[in-house]
């Protein structure tokens, strides 16, 4: 068995005007995340350790802001075509473990739709995403809440 770790970060700017998507999951709040496609933080940096794992790139090499046809794209349906890009190399998904940064709102409520909805869209168990949420205590742009970040790391196995 081979076992390879991807990494991966994202962060985005909250704004007024946009809905706030992390994870697949639309949370109420007053503002959302600013980018091309739903900006979904959480999803965006599960799809780059995927990626980083197998030496592939990273999200914006397939899915460029420059390209319209990913403006206001599901992160979801992204994540799906990276883990079929995946597959064909011959890997499968061991487990992610990820955390969202974010002062506001409190995201706790939210964790189990999330990981629902990403082992749906991966076709995983549930207990094989980890996601947990934690502020910045009030340091820097996450902790003036001018934006929230995300961090995953993927282990990819190949039998």
């Amino acid at each position: 068995m081979n076992i390879r770790i991807g990494n991966g970060y994202d962060i985005h700017q909250l704004c007024k005007g946009r809905p706030l998507i992390i994870g697949g999951v639309e949370i109420p709040h007053e503002l959302g995340l600013l980018g091309h496609s739903d900006a979904d933080v959480l999803t965006h940096a599960i799809m780059d350790a995927m990626l980083g794992a197998l030496s592939l790139g990273d999200i914006g090499h397939y899915f460029p802001p420059t390209d319209p046809k990913w403006a206001g794209a599901d992160s979801l349906m992204l994540l799906s075509q990276v883990n079929q890009l995946v597959r064909s190399h011959g890997w499968r998904i061991g487990n992610i473990d990820s955390v969202v940064v974010a002062e506001r709102p409190k995201l706790k409520p939210h964790i189990k739709t999330m990981r629902d909805r990403i082992a749906n869209t991966l076709e995983l168990n549930p207990d094989q995403i980890g996601i947990k949420a934690t502020t910045n205590e009030k340091l820097g742009p996450v902790g003036r809440e001018e934006g929230i970040a995300a961090y995953a790391v993927a282990l990819l196995i190949s039998d």
